[in-house]
């Protein structure tokens, strides 16, 4: 039996803003954006050189889900982009804008940087040793 994880959903709170930041900012593809009908869609991005592991960016529906934009992991980070080579990266998503909750430092696992995107969502920038 061979599984994998093919996506994590990610409540935003408009399809076409978080599509521009995941394609625009962290250059992310766009592998799927297909229209279900009444105003939904089913819309995956993949970060550049992946093949599995993509976001399901779902637009929020109701007040439960606009509550949790940003906070669907109750505050701790929830999503961690692994890097080949975090200097690079780093500099990268500085220079367009990215937040970085604090500078990178050197765990017995890697290099590490928590950052936010752009709705609340905490992530870890991460190259593992």
């Amino acid at each position: 039996m061979q599984q994998s994880l093919h996506a994590v959903t990610l409540v935003v709170p408009d399809y076409d803003t978080a599509i521009a930041f995941y394609t625009r900012t962290l250059n992310f593809t766009l592998t799927r954006d297909i229209d279900l009908g009444g105003g939904k869609r089913w819309v995956l991005v993949t970060p550049p050189g992946s093949t599995s592991g993509s976001l399901l960016l779902a637009r929020a529906d109701g007040p439960n889900q606009i509550a949790a934009v940003g906070n669907q992991t109750g505050g701790r980070v929830g999503f961690f982009l692994q890097t080949d080579d975090f200097a690079r990266d780093h500099a990268a998503m500085r220079i367009k804008g990215v937040h970085f909750e604090e500078d990178p430092r050197h765990e017995p696992y890697g290099t590490v940087a928590v950052w936010r995107d752009p709705f609340g969502n905490r992530w870890d920038l991460i190259q593992f040793t």
